[in-house]
């Protein structure tokens, strides 16, 4: 199995969604070693504490724009946990180069909508989905990205489309993206990674 660590910032519900698809059986090559929280009222703790997931919290506050010093922090962590796959679910950093070429192709990002609208600085949580009503569209939906040193602009793994209705409110549109799309996609992808990343160990051996 590829040791994991996930990293998020707020409710958690797509570390829910992961944890849910390990009980199913259909994470069989991820395992859930790590969850790095960004703020220590994160409810995500507490998920990964009722499901016997370790838990950091490493405060992306506390450094403000200095993101190298944050990595600095981090770094022990993912090492102490023999970390080979990083998935960001809702965690807003962007890394440096330095740290995106350690884990270069081993980490992967959930966007909540179809990349390359609706993407980049700026474009996220409530904000992103107000701008998706604002510009009118009909559709919308959810993105796993690879991560890399521009914002959202990796290269993707997988998309699914969800229909944006009359009435939706930027609350009612995030809700059904991540019940239809991001919920069911995260887990599929984290998959495929694993294996892929499995896949390359043989070889090497």
């Amino acid at each position: 199995m590829v040791k994991t660590a996930v990293m998020v910032s707020g409710n958690g519900s797509n570390l829910q969604a992961l944890i849910d698809s390990k009980a199913k059986g259909t994470l069989s090559h991820v395992e859930l070693s790590l969850v790095v929280a960004s703020k220590e009222d994160s409810y995500a703790l507490t998920r990964a504490k009722e499901n016997s997931i370790d838990a950091v919290v490493v405060s992306r506050k506390k450094y403000k724009d200095d993101v190298a010093a944050f990595e600095r922090e981090l770094i022990p962590y993912l090492q102490k946990y023999d970390i080979e796959m990083i998935i960001l679910a809702g965690f807003l950093t962007v890394f440096t180069k330095d740290f995106i070429s350690i884990y270069k192709d081993r980490i992967i990002n959930v966007h909540p909508a179809l990349l390359p609208s609706f993407g980049g600085r700026g474009y996220y949580g409530l904000r992103l989905h107000r701008a998706v009503l604002d510009s009118g569209v009909k559709v919308s939906g959810a993105t796993i990205h690879y991560v890399n040193e521009d914002i959202d602009s990796g290269k993707i793994i997988l998309q699914k489309a969800v229909d944006v209705k009359e009435g939706d409110t930027p609350e009612t549109l995030q809700l059904r993206i991540m019940q239809q799309a991001e919920w069911i996609l995260l887990p599929k992808a984290a998959e495929m990674v694993a294996i892929k990343i499995l896949e390359e160990k043989n070889d090497k051996h």
